[in-house]
Formats: structure tokens, C-alpha cells, sequence
């Protein structure tokens, strides 16, 4: 027979807890005081909370109920919870489920989230459900499991922390503390957090977000991108969009290829994952580490450089910089206002006012480009209004122009510089004692001048070319200079930290800009 029973408990209008049925009602003071013993179908409600169980203590005076085998509490049309075992207190409207816990919130038919552990408390009054034996959270894209967590039904928000392990079906994401929510599916990175792509992608962050449903991210506190193919991304704020490949930069940037053995620094800076397009912006600074021992290091305004396709399974690097360029290699130093390097032929391409330096010697012209042969320059070719000076000493300078040079370099060192198209010269012979003997002038088609230990070891002329020689105290004045000549040594940068130091405008000798060295 089937006992229907009406009991209340009214602690005030809020906590008033129903037996609503019961198959069997009992009381056994002896072993249990103060309980109703209730047997098959029972059924309790408490405001919009119905809690279902096999048997139950109801303790009417304190307006709690203890409920065992096939517990089942429900709130609303939401949320839903199952267990082995319920202890519910109505003053307090927290509900403890034991053994084989079960939290589904949402509809059934509409991918509810599902919260599962051994040991749960709700607390409805709050209404944030929370584990601390290990537990898991399992919604229409993620798993999450960790040893503690805290879920919000309302808000649909999660907090979980101790060993914390997302599984997605894209990637796997570890930390140790987490917050999740399971509508937007963001997580929010509040701690050391590592997130894998197999075989793909690795991020490594402290602090930031990263929504798991479209693969976009915001990662803080120098964060750390590693792919694959060994290319890196390390910033202080990253903008992330893994599933377009396209990855932005504020702060502190370094773009890393293992492959192409370079790395792109600046304050600001954006990468394309395809063909490896990347810029930087804000001293921005190339590093080509190919060589460790004949590093480049260029800085100018705004660096870019990209991967292109030779064929279907080679490609080459393209590296641009754009205003402001210093460049500095042991073997050779740059400034321009425009560069090229392409990995497929070795060649750097100087434009728009270039300088070189090597030792005591400056080479310009209108274009310049360098080759270089295992990393280290073999010769420099210059192209139209082409100069080359050699400092001698303070007061004097041995010097070559023309239309077109080539200064070929071995052990790091110009040996021979080639001068053609009009090619005029000022240089300064001396005695073997090491006394001037006078200044030479000369003019030719070509010429050929060899170098030995930073000077001037003999020169090679065409049958044609005429020259005057003046004695020291009979130089005419003015005539120790060439029309082209410049001297711009306080550009040069002389290490790679140099590279950065900014130039401003002043009267000086140079036939174009009048620019004015500042240090930083």
C-alpha cells in the first residue's frame, strides 16, 4: 500500500522542506532519534528542488534528510543530479551527493554539460556545485578534469584547480589552475598553462585566455608559441588565431626559424604561419645565426621576411628592411635606407644612399649588393656614383671612384678592389720608411688595387691612363678630395648592439643627406 504523507518543517518560509511520498513511514527512537525512516519511492521537495531516493532519514526538527540508493535531486527544468547518497540540509540549502555523483545541467537533448565525481556539495542557495576528491566537466566540446572544482550553473562558469587536464578533440590543455565557461567555451589562464597540438603547435603561458571553440587567444607574462617545424613565437601579449595560422605581438617579440636559423625581434610585430611571413616594427632587429661564428645583425625601422617557393620541396628566404638600415657583420658593416637579403643566392641588396665599411676602407655607390659564400662575404659589387675611400692616417685618405666597383674580400679582409667606368684616384705612395713621397692623381677605364694588411699594396692601371703626381707641399688646395669623396665613419656600426644607435641630421661632408650621430 502506498503512504502518502504531507509533512513540513517551517523554519521560516524559505526552508520549508515536504515529504511528499513515501511507501513506508517508521520510526526507530532507540536507533535513530528525531528521524522519520522512509522506505520505497520516497520523494522530498524543497522550494523548486525535488529529491528523489529509495529510503531516507527526514529529520523534521533540524529540517535535514539523509536519502540512500538512486538518488536523484532535481532543480527546475536544468539541472539535475544523481548519487548514491544525499545529505541535504534545508536551513542551509546545501546538498551533499556521495558515491557515483552524476551533475547534468542543461536539457538532455541540447549537449547539457556533465559534471562527475564521488563526492559533490551544492550549494543552492549560491548555486555553485563543487568537487574536491577529482572530478570531471564533460560539455559539447571539452573534457576537464582536475582534483578540485567549483561549477556555476547559472552563469555556466568553472573554477578548477590541482592538476588541471582539458582534452579537446584538437588539442590537450594542462595547468594548474582554470577558469572555464562551458557556454562561451573560454578559458580563462590564471597560471602556468601548457597547451599542446600534436605533432603541431605548443603554447606556453602564465596568464591570459584562450577560447577553445574558435582557437583564439590572448597569451600574457612572455608567453611562448613553439611549432613543429621549429619555428617560435615569444612576446610579452600575443594575439593568437590558431586556425588561420596568424599570430600578433606587443612587446619584447622574438620571431624564431630553427630552420632558416634566423630570429626577428622588436616591440611590435605580426607573423603568418603561411609561408612563414612575419614583420617587426619598433627596433626591430634580424639575427641570422647560420653561421655562429659570422652572425648578421640588421635593424631598421620595419623589418619583413618571408619563406618562397622554388619548387614543390625547396624554398628560400626573403628578408626586407625598410628605412633607417645598419647592419653589422664582423666581416663587414652596412647603412642604407633600404635592404634585400634572398637565402636563395646568398646576396644582400643595399639601395637608397648605401654604405659599407670593412677595416679602414668605405666603399658607396648609387646600389650596392653583397655576396657571401658559407656566411661570410667573398665580394661586394657596387653601381653607379661608386666611391671608395681608405683611411690612411687622420689628415690623409687614399681614394677611388668610377661608375662601377668590386671589392673582393678573403679571411675577412678586402684583397682586391676593382674601379671602372671613369675610374679616378687620390692616393697617397710612400718611401719604405713609411714617408709620404706625394699625392697621386690619376684617371682610367679601369683599375686594379691590391691590398695587402689594410694597405695599399700596388695598383694596376689600363695602357691610357694618365696621372700627375704632387709633392707633398705642392698639393693644390682643394685637390686632395675627389668630387664623390664623403667620409662617414660615424655611422658605421661597430658592434651589434651599435646597429641601434640613431642618427639625426648636421652639416658633414656627405654629398647627399647631412645627417648628425645621437646616441641613444
Amino acid at each position: 500500500m502506498l503512504l502518502i504523507v504531507h509533512c513540513s518543517v517551517w523554519v521560516n518560509a524559505q526552508t520549508m522542506v515536504y515529504l511528499e511520498r513515501s511507501e513506508t513511514l517508521n520510526f526507530d527512537q532507540e536507533r535513530i532519534a528525531d528521524a522519520q525512516i522512509l522506505i520505497g519511492n520516497v520523494l522530498f521537495r524543497h522550494e523548486d528542488a525535488l529529491m528523489y531516493c529509495d529510503s531516507a532519514y527526514f529529520y523534521e526538527n533540524s529540517n535535514s534528510l539523509d536519502a540512500f540508493g538512486n538518488v536523484r535531486l532535481v532543480q527546475g527544468d536544468t539541472l539535475l543530479g544523481f548519487g548514491d547518497v544525499l545529505y541535504y540540509d534545508g536551513n542551509t540549502k546545501i546538498a551533499r551527493l556521495r558515491k557515483h555523483v552524476k551533475l547534468i545541467h542543461g536539457r538532455v537533448d541540447e549537449n547539457p554539460t556533465i559534471l562527475t565525481t564521488d563526492s559533490l556539495n551544492y550549494d543552492r542557495q549560491a548555486d555553485v556545485a563543487y568537487y574536491f576528491r577529482g572530478g570531471e566537466v564533460k560539455d559539447s566540446l571539452n573534457t576537464l578534469t582536475s582534483i578540485r572544482g567549483k561549477y556555476y550553473p547559472k552563469s555556466k562558469e568553472a573554477v578548477f584547480s590541482q592538476t588541471v587536464k582539458l582534452v579537446n578533440p584538437k588539442f590537450v590543455l594542462t595547468s594548474d589552475t582554470l577558469l572555464y565557461n562551458t557556454e562561451t567555451k573560454v578559458t580563462n589562464l590564471v597560471s602556468p598553462t601548457l597547451i599542446i597540438y600534436e605533432k603541431e603547435t605548443d603554447i606556453t603561458t602564465s596568464r591570459g585566455w584562450y577560447n577553445t571553440h574558435t582557437e583564439q587567444s590572448m597569451l600574457l607574462d612572455r608567453s611562448f608559441i613553439h611549432h613543429s617545424d621549429g619555428k617560435t613565437m615569444t612576446g610579452d601579449t600575443i594575439y593568437y588565431d590558431k586556425r588561420i595560422g596568424f599570430g600578433k605581438v606587443l612587446g619584447r617579440m622574438e620571431m624564431c626559424d630553427s630552420a632558416q636559423q634566423a630570429t626577428l625581434y622588436g616591440e611590435y610585430g605580426q607573423m603568418w604561419e603561411e609561408n612563414s611571413r612575419g614583420y617587426a616594427t619598433d627596433s626591430a632587429l634580424m639575427v641570422d645565426w647560420s653561421d655562429m661564428e659570422h652572425k648578421s645583425y640588421i635593424h631598421a625601422d620595419t623589418l619583413f621576411t618571408e619563406e618562397i617557393a622554388l619548387n614543390d620541396t625547396s624554398t628560400f628566404r626573403r628578408v626586407q628592411a625598410h628605412y633607417g638600415v645598419r647592419v653589422y657583420r664582423d666581416d663587414m658593416q652596412m647603412t642604407c635606407d633600404s635592404l634585400v637579403f634572398l637565402s636563395s643566392d646568398s646576396t644582400i641588396h643595399l639601395y637608397t644612399d648605401p654604405v659599407c665599411w670593412n677595416n679602414n676602407q668605405q666603399i658607396s655607390a648609387d646600389s650596392i649588393t653583397v655576396y657571401l659564400v658559407n656566411n661570410t662575404v667573398e665580394h661586394a659589387k657596387g653601381f653607379g656614383n661608386a666611391l671608395c675611400v681608405m683611411e690612411d692616417s687622420v689628415n690623409f685618405y687614399n681614394q677611388m671612384s668610377g661608375k662601377e666597383i668590386i671589392a673582393y674580400m678573403e679571411d675577412g679582409e678586402v684583397k682586391i678592389i676593382d674601379m671602372s667606368g671613369n675610374a679616378l684616384t687620390i692616393y697617397y705612395p710612400k718611401e719604405s720608411d713609411g714617408e709620404y713621397v706625394g699625392m697621386n692623381t690619376t684617371e682610367s677605364s679601369f683599375i686594379r688595387m691590391f691590398v695587402e694588411g689594410q694597405k695599399i699594396h700596388h695598383i694596376l692601371f689600363t695602357k691610357e691612363t694618365t696621372g700627375v703626381l704632387y709633392p707633398m707641399d705642392q698639393i693644390p688646395a682643394g685637390g686632395d678630395k675627389l668630387a664623390l669623396f664623403f667620409w662617414a665613419d660615424y655611422k658605421r656600426p661597430v658592434s651589434p648592439a651599435d646597429v641601434f644607435r640613431k642618427i639625426d641630421k648636421i652639416e658633414q661632408n656627405e654629398p647627399s643627406e647631412q645627417i648628425e650621430l645621437i646616441e641613444n
